[in-house]
C-alpha cells in the first residue's frame, strides 16, 4: 500500500467530522455524548481486547521501552532547557513546551496508522508502550511546573484512573492470568470495539473547530516540527543504534511521528499556562501531519 492508501481514509474521517463541526451538523451539547462514547467505552473495549489477545511473549521487550522513551524524554529536557534557559522565571511555560514536542495523539492518530500499515499485529506493540506514555509525561509536566504544595497526589489520581490506562492495564491481567471470557461477552465487546477507531478520528475532526491558531502560529510551529519530525528522528535514530526489527522501528516511530494530542493542552489549562500555544499545536500539527507522516511511510515502508 501506498501512503496515500493508508491515510486517505484516516483523512476522510478527520475532514468528515471536522466539516460536520464546522457547519453545525454536530452541535457542542451532541459532541459531547459522541466524545464520552467513544473515549470512555469504545476505545477502552477496544484496547482492552487487544491487550487480552496480544501475545505478551513478543511484545514484552525492554528494548522497545527503552527505544521510545529515552528520546522521548531527552527531547522533552531539551526543550524544557531551551525554554528555561531564555527565562528562569518561565519554568511553567518551560515545562508545558517540553510536553508539547513530545506528547502524541497515538490512539486516535498514531494507532490507526501503524494498523493501516503494518496490520493489526503491531497494534500490540502500541499498546504495550503507551501504557506509560500520558502517566510520565503528565507527571513530569506537573512536576516542573507546579509551585504548590501538597497536590502532586490529586494531580496524579486522573492518570492512574484513566480509562485508556485502566483498559490496558486490566487486558493485559486478564492475558497474563488466562482468565476466560464468555464466548456471549465476548461477542458483544467485540460490537462495543468496532467503531473506536473511526468514531475517535471523526471525533477528532469535530473537536478542531473548537481551536485556533492564530494567536501563537509561531509557537505552535516550532513545536510542530519538534513533534513531526526531530522527535520521531531521534527514536528511528536509536532504534537502528538498538538493532530494532523493521517492524518495530516502524511502529516506534510512526508513534513518535503522530501529532500533538489534546490531552496536552488539557494539562496545560490545568496550569494555567501556555494554553494558546499548546491549542494551536494541537490543530497545526494535526493538519500538517499527514505531510510529515506520509514521508515517513515512504522511508519505513
Amino acid at each position: 500500500m501506498t501512503p496515500i492508501e493508508i491515510l486517505f481514509p484516516l483523512i476522510f474521517l478527520v475532514l468528515t467530522g471536522y466539516l460536520s463541526g464546522k457547519t453545525g451538523f454536530i452541535a457542542t451539547t451532541q459532541l459531547e455524548g459522541l466524545r464520552r462514547f467513544i473515549f470512555y467505552i469504545a476505545i477502552p473495549v477496544f484496547l482492552f481486547l487487544n491487550m487480552y489477545q496480544a501475545d505478551l511473549g513478543k511484545v514484552a521487550s525492554p528494548h522497545l521501552l527503552l527505544a521510545f522513551y529515552i528520546p522521548v524524554l531527552t527531547c522533552y529536557l531539551l526543550m524544557l532547557l531551551t525554554k528555561w534557559v531564555n527565562n528562569k522565571k518561565a519554568r511553567a511555560e518551560a515545562a508545558m513546551w517540553g510536553l508539547g514536542g513530545t506528547y502524541s495523539n497515538t490512539v486516535l492518530v498514531g494507532l490507526p496508522v501503524i494498523i493501516a500499515a503494518l496490520g493489526s499485529e503491531a497494534g500490540a506493540l502500541v499498546f504495550m508502550i503507551i501504557t506509560f506514555h500520558s502517566a510520565l509525561l503528565f507527571a513530569l509536566s506537573f512536576l516542573f511546573s507546579s509551585n504548590r504544595s501538597g497536590t502532586l497526589t490529586e494531580t496524579l489520581k486522573p492518570l492512574f484512573i484513566n480509562p485508556i490506562v485502566l483498559s490496558i492495564t486490566t487486558g493485559l491481567l486478564f492475558n497474563a492470568l488466562n482468565i476466560p471470557l464468555p464466548k456471549l461477552l465476548y461477542s458483544g465487546l467485540e460490537w462495543l470495539a468496532k467503531p473506536a477507531i473511526a468514531g475517535a478520528l471523526f471525533v477528532l475532526g469535530v473537536s478542531l473547530v473548537q481551536y485556533s491558531i492564530k494567536r501563537a502560529w509561531k509557537s505552535a510551529l516550532i513545536l510542530s516540527v519538534t513533534k513531526l519530525l526531530i522527535l520521531p528522528a531521534m527514536v528511528f535514530g536509536f532504534a537502528i543504534w538498538l538493532q530494532l526489527s523493521d517492524m518495530h522501528t516502524a511502529v516506534l516511530t510512526l508513534m513518535a511521528a503522530s501529532p500533538l494530542g489534546v490531552n496536552a493542552y488539557l494539562v496545560a489549562r490545568q496550569q494555567q499556562c501556555a494554553q494558546a500555544t499548546l491549542a494551536a499545536g494541537v490543530v497545526l500539527s494535526t493538519v500538517l501531519s499527514p505531510f510529515s507522516i506520509s514521508a515517513w511511510l515512504y522511508v519505513l515502508i
